[in-house]
């Protein structure tokens, strides 16, 4: 098992833990289909419509 030969300076392990904080919220976009809010490339949830064609069946409540 690989062991460090140093220790690393508080600064640069701060450095490397401060990247998670960096990602953004995910884009929303509206179906084409249903105008509702879905994520962009992905199966809308509710109507199951993606690039105008239907992929799955959605249960209607």
């Amino acid at each position: 098992m690989a062991v460090p030969k140093k220790r690393q300076s508080p600064t640069r392990r701060n450095k490397r833990r401060a990247n998670h904080d960096r990602m953004s919220a995910p884009s929303i976009v509206a179906c084409p289909n249903c105008s509702e809010p879905k994520l962009p490339h992905r199966v809308c949830p509710s109507c199951g419509h993606y690039k105008g064609e239907e992929i799955i069946e959605v249960e209607e409540e």
